[in-house]
């Protein structure tokens, strides 16, 4: 089992900048890739951005070259920093981690950011 503890969120103002922490702890053996997902409300969860093993990283459309995720293997750790924040950036945000070869997935609590003046 893994637990995916985020941190980093909370209030800014558009045009702003937060950057995101994802501590993972546990049995985190395998071959992962790590994400960010976010939730913003009456909306669907929603993918922002992966990095997986070999530290290839996707973006979502609406956050490429705002945000750059990026992991510390030696703290077990993803980070997702956020630059030139807008208000649409306002969601819960989600790491997820997917374990290729058992096909097992784990997910932290989330936290909100709100972007905001």
């Amino acid at each position: 089992q893994v637990q995916l503890v985020e941190s980093g969120g909370g209030l800014v103002q558009p045009g702003g900048s937060l950057r995101l922490s994802c501590a993972a702890s546990g049995n985190i053996f395998g071959i992962n890739v790590m994400g960010w997902y976010r939730q913003a409300p009456g909306k669907e969860r929603e993918l922002v951005a992966t990095i997986n093993t070999v530290g290839s990283t996707n973006y979502a459309d609406s956050v490429k070259g705002r945000f750059t995720i990026s992991i510390d293997n030696a703290k077990n750790t993803v980070y997702l920093q956020m630059n030139t924040l807008k208000p649409e950036d306002t969601a819960v945000y989600f790491c997820r981690r997917y374990e290729v070869l058992g096909r097992s997935e784990d997910w932290g609590q989330g936290t909100q950011v709100i972007v905001s003046s």
